[in-house]
């Protein structure tokens, strides 16, 4: 027989926090908008953007992918490969500044240079102090019409990453990493209270419009669906705005730990503002224990080569 703690709860009168120490809750904030074509003019643009959210309230800040420079995957060319910076480098102590001026964690994704020849796509969190918690590296790297990645990107090294930060735990991923359920689990398995997808995914022009609500649809409901399996929240901050053959679609948004989507945005530049209450994923977690159900003695397959 199965029960439903919330159910129960309801039932007796009795507040479900009562069961557990309460945890918070914490303000984001994404910015999402088009390039202004010049790392120096993004940088300038994401930086007032991170000052004007902090002082809306918000204690942490999620940014869409590469958001330094116009998409340069669209084609190969190794002219491109001179956009990477380093993690020591002055673009990212920049972002650093403004994080501790303002007392804010923000999530930076980046096109690292990580040494001659090889180049990472990578997701800085930095503390509101300032400092620099931790990297991680985009490990799943798609090679499709429009999106050569491959031929930039290093795949990463460094695992599936959960960052501890003063607010929440923060389960980073990039992107293609949306589409494979196996990183969102061992993303929220390993402690993540938030699965954060810092994203660039558009329409082709090339492409039939019929296909292009199926395209988005399938996006946001993988999104919703690794909140469902894991408990967890989900925020994906998309780019928005044409560049060359890609309509980036934006539809930034955020999921809670029963799937619900609680804020989502336009194709459009916005910004927005959230709360994620964390005392949500231990009242999920209870009413749909799926981590104590799984088989873990019957997944050896998982790693098998597809046959």
């Amino acid at each position: 027989m199965k029960f439903n703690l919330q159910v129960i709860c309801q039932c007796v009168k009795v507040d479900i926090l009562t069961f557990m120490s309460e945890r918070g809750k914490v303000i984001c904030a994404w910015s999402q908008a088009p390039s202004r074509h010049f790392a120096a003019e993004n940088q300038a643009f994401y930086c007032d953007e991170i000052r004007a959210l902090a002082k809306e309230g918000a204690e942490v800040i999620f940014l869409p992918e590469l958001f330094l420079w116009d998409y340069f995957p669209q084609e190969e060319h190794p002219k491109h490969l001179d956009l990477a910076i380093r993690i020591d480098g002055p673009e990212v102590e920049a972002v650093k500044k403004v994080a501790k001026s303002e007392q804010i964690i923000v999530c930076l994704p980046i096109f690292e240079k990580r040494a001659q020849g090889v180049y990472h796509n990578s997701c800085l969190v930095i503390d509101e102090k300032g400092e620099l918690l931790d990297v991680y590296r985009k490990m799943h790297i798609p090679d499709d019409p429009g999106f050569y990645e491959k031929y930039y990107f290093t795949p990463g090294d460094l695992g599936w990453k959960v960052v501890p930060t003063s607010k929440l735990k923060l389960g980073v991923m990039i992107c293609w990493d949306q589409w494979f359920p196996e990183a969102a689990r061992l993303t929220a398995m390993a402690g993540a209270d938030c699965l954060y997808y810092p994203t660039a995914i558009g329409w082709d022009d090339r492409e039939p419009e019929s296909i292009k609500d199926d395209q988005l649809q399938s996006w946001m409901v993988m999104l919703r669906s690794h909140s469902v399996a894991n408990g967890c929240y989900t925020v994906a901050v998309n780019r928005s705005g044409q560049e060359g053959n890609l309509r980036f679609w934006g539809h930034s948004l955020a999921v809670n730990p029963a799937g619900r989507v609680i804020n989502s945005t336009s194709l459009e530049v916005q910004r927005q503002m959230f709360e994620l209450d964390l005392d949500a994923i231990e009242v999920q977690r209870r009413a749909w224990p799926f981590f104590r159900d799984r088989r873990v003695d019957a997944y050896q397959d998982l790693t098998r080569i597809w046959r």
